[in-house]
């Protein structure tokens, strides 16, 4: 399977998804460790992908969605952004709402 079908299929089965540095219980650099939080703290349950145990997912999913960083968070297969668009979104209430959705 392709890295591409490979993702799609993650996205398919899961309908958050965070791709980070590292776990959510041992986040791996700050962006991940803040992204974590917000979710967490939001008691949202999510599927998260340790990029960096995965080197073609890590550059795939760059490609996938067209964002160069990492973490990046999908919500029912749409690229939400990384930790600073989650934390813009959490303080407005914006991402509450789409993860009710």
């Amino acid at each position: 399977m392709d890295t591409k079908a490979r993702i799609e299929q993650i996205l398919s089965e899961n309908p958050v998804v965070l791709f980070m540095k590292g776990t959510p219980n041992f986040p791996q650099c700050g962006f991940s460790a803040r992204a974590t939080a917000i979710l967490q703290d939001l008691g949202v349950t999510f599927h998260s992908v340790n990029i960096l145990e995965d080197q073609e997912l890590r550059e795939g999913i760059k490609a996938y969605g067209n964002w160069p960083t990492i973490p990046q968070l999908y919500i029912k297969k749409q690229l939400v952004g990384g930790s600073d668009i989650m934390m813009e979104m959490y303080q407005s209430g914006e991402l509450q709402e789409a993860l009710k959705n």
